[in-house]
This record gives structure tokens, C-alpha cells and sequence, in this order.
């Protein structure tokens, strides 16, 4: 199976956003309310899935004190990771959980590089057989790490709810009912989920909510 598009450039998104705008009024509309969508290429790796597992049911700038003194610590690759002490990862802010995960990840061998040539459900089959993590941060790496444009995140609460309000739901999606909606976005489903975070923030803040 090929790997299909990958987004590298904002005219890749901007081409994927003209696409989804002249099938769906919604999105178009949703695009009219937000302007022009970010690229949000990150860097794909070991470094990347270590910093997903340390920023779960944390805060941002929690997360970001916890990879700083992992930093610090020369605590950022696999090797390093299996090779040091638990005290020294609760030193830097790990909890029991987060160490065994990040341990996990460091043992799991993960050919990072493989999987830039892997489909798009054999990358997130690879990941989630780590423990640690589930198929929302498989899928966020394979769409924002790895580029590829008609993945989505249909666990995601701020798409579900972005979804309910452009399409004026009566409730907000499930998982399954908001992956079969995805299916009319293919194969731009990955610029379909940045409209979606988009116009969250848009609708939210026109409700006053932060």
C-alpha cells in the first residue's frame, strides 16, 4: 500500500483547503472564520513520542519543565533512558507510570526511518504496541510528524466539538461517528482536522470561552 500525499509546505495545506472548500460549504465557511491554516511539521523521532508521553495529563508549561530537565540531564535518547536510574528520571519530574513508559519506548527499537515508507495503519499499529501510547498520539505523530495528509484524529475532543458546532449537531460525535464523517474528506483529512482545530478556537473564543 503507498504512504499517499505528504504535507511539507503551507501550499500543501492551502492546496488540501482549496480541495475540502469546493466539496463541503461547511469547511469552506469554517476557512472563511479562521484564514489560512498552520503547516504544524514537526520532527519525527524518538524524542518526539518521549515528549508525547511526558506532556499526557500534564500542562503545557509542566511538560515543558519536565523536557527541560531531561535536557539538562542528557536524558533525550533511548540509550540514555534505559540506562539511568529511576531516581534519576523522578528527578526530573517523572512519575512511576511515565518512567516505565518512556522505558518502554527506549526498549521498543522503533526504525523511525521505517516508518516514513510505512501505511498510514501500519504506523499506527507499530506505535500503539508501546505502552504509553494510544492511537490519538499515533495518529497526531503520523499526521504532524511524518506528514501525512488523509490521516485523522477522530478522539480528539476539540475536533469532536468543533464538529458539532460547524454542523450543528445535536450532540458531539463519537469516535466512530466522527470518523465516518472524516471518510468524505479523504485524502485530505489531515488538512480537514487543522480546519477543525481552527475553528474551534475561533468559535470558542466568539463564545467567550477560553
Amino acid at each position: 500500500m503507498a504512504v499517499g500525499r505528504i504535507i511539507e509546505t503551507p501550499d500543501c495545506v492551502a492546496e488540501g483547503a482549496a480541495w475540502l472548500a469546493d466539496r463541503c460549504p461547511r469547511l469552506a465557511y469554517a476557512m472563511d472564520q479562521t484564514g489560512p491554516l498552520p503547516l504544524r511539521r514537526h520532527p519525527d523521532g524518538f524524542a518526539q513520542l518521549l515528549s508525547a508521553i511526558v506532556s499526557q495529563q500534564v500542562s503545557v508549561a509542566s511538560a515543558n519543565a519536565i523536557l527541560g530537565r531531561m535536557k539538562d540531564s542528557g536524558l533525550t535518547g533511548p540509550r540514555k533512558i534505559m540506562w539511568a536510574t529511576d531516581d534519576d528520571l523522578r528527578a526530573v519530574g517523572l512519575s512511576r507510570q511515565k518512567i516505565r513508559y518512556a522505558r518502554a519506548l527506549a526498549a521498543a527499537r522503533i526504525d523511525y526511518k521505517a516508518l516514513r515508507a510505512a501505511p498510514d495503519d501500519e504506523v499506527v499499529a507499530i506505535l500503539t504496541e508501546v505502552p504509553g501510547i494510544g492511537i490519538w498520539t499515533a495518529e497526531i505523530y503520523a499526521m504532524f510528524s511524518l506528514g501525512r495528509a488523509d490521516v485523522f484524529a477522530p478522539g480528539d475532543l476539540a475536533l469532536q466539538e468543533a464538529a458539532r458546532i460547524l454542523y450543528d449537531l445535536p450532540k458531539r460525535p463519537t469516535d466512530r461517528e466522527l470518523r465516518q464523517m472524516a471518510e468524505v474528506w479523504s485524502p485530505w483529512r489531515s488538512v480537514a482536522a487543522r480546519v477543525l482545530w481552527a475553528y474551534y478556537r475561533v468559535a470558542k473564543d466568539r463564545e467567550g470561552i477560553r
